[in-house]
């Protein structure tokens, strides 16, 4: 054990898409009830995207793609006054957005030429098709009068609330059909941790911390090379996953593999929508919504892991490819048998 434990200290500047898992699953394993310390930093993160206002015009930059303004630059129809002024009299509004297809290229759309628009493919941009239609819809339904701020809330909501349900059903990145599964026993297990010890090895990032930590970095202290950080998580999480189902599957791990590699290629995305908190701010609000899920996924694939070592009895000599693997399933494993 104490050769293992040198094996992980070391390993765990390059081990590293598997070992902010753990981290993370350690602090989000009670999946009934994640504990406040992890649930305040979302919230705060949330709250503070929501805010975020990049030219202090009075319009967080969220609000910056439903009108059509640029967030960079706080009189942006040159009108004397700052958007959030603007906004505020009435004199910009939401522009109807036509042809509306949810989650697809947004070739189809027809825009008003003169004002900017939310980047193509964004959720920010599906969101604010949501947005208009409704807006729409309310005020004809107001009788054609401008709605008050309660109403554009509940519009705001309504608008959320259906791009939530349009990207809920994402298909997994693989299924079952798509493993390569081989054998069973003991030395297709030894053989397995190797591989995957391998695999994970081999995948670096340039970072220090975990992805909720870069992502507060980049959003309440301003730091960007935070999300460059976010950037090679992004891809340490991909490669990961891609590796990892390349490899031939035991029969006893199909399971816990197969959660494996799609909660992994979901933390990819995830990182990757966390790394984009400035050009596509809702993208990253409903990222965070959805880590903390994903992480319990990812742990609880690594427990059913260690369970199946455990309960074959499998170990692997320390120093041994394979070793450093099987201790951190059985870490998982001890963290979650705590009270």
């Amino acid at each position: 054990m104490g050769q293992i434990l040198s094996n992980w200290r070391v390993l765990t500047a390059t081990f590293f898409a598997v070992v902010l898992i753990i981290g993370a699953y350690m602090l989000a394993r009670n999946a009934k009830s994640p504990p406040l310390a992890l649930a305040s930093a979302e919230m705060a993160l949330l709250q503070a995207i929501a805010a975020r206002d990049s030219d202090g015009d009075g319009l967080p930059d969220w609000e910056e793609a439903l009108y059509g303004t640029n967030p960079n630059i706080t009189d942006t129809r040159n009108l004397g006054m700052t958007d959030g002024e603007a906004v505020a009299k009435g004199l910009i509004v939401p522009k109807a957005i036509a042809d509306i297809r949810v989650a697809t290229s947004s070739d189809g759309m027809i825009v008003d030429p003169d004002l900017p628009t939310p980047g193509k493919g964004t959720l920010t941009a599906a969101f604010a098709e949501h947005f208009f239609t409704l807006y729409l819809a309310a005020r004809e339904a107001n009788g054609g009068n401008d709605l008050s701020e309660a109403q554009m809330n509940d519009v705001a909501m309504q608008a959320l609330d259906a791009l939530a349900a349009a990207i809920a059903g994402s298909p997994d990145y693989k299924s079952e059909r798509d493993l390569n599964i081989k054998g069973s026993g003991a030395d297709r297990l030894r053989e397995y941790a190797a591989q995957a010890e391998s695999v994970l090895l081999s995948k670096t990032a340039d970072a220090s911390k975990s992805g909720i930590e870069y992502l507060q970095d980049g959003v309440q202290r301003n730091d960007a090379e935070a999300f460059t950080h976010l950037a090679s998580l992004a891809k340490v999480y991909r490669e990961s996953a891609v590796g990892l189902a390349a490899l031939a599957v035991p029969e006893e791990l199909i399971q816990g593999h197969l959660a494996l590699v799609n909660a992994m290629m979901r933390l990819s995305e995830i990182m990757s929508d966390f790394a984009r908190a400035n050009t596509d701010p809702l993208a990253t609000m409903l990222a965070l919504k959805q880590y903390p899920g994903t992480m319990l996924t990812v742990g609880n694939a690594f427990f059913s892991i260690a369970a199946v070592y455990k309960n074959a009895g499998v170990t692997v000599p320390d120093g041994s490819l394979g070793a450093a693997f099987i201790y951190m399933m059985d870490s998982v494993a001890r963290e979650q048998a705590k009270p």
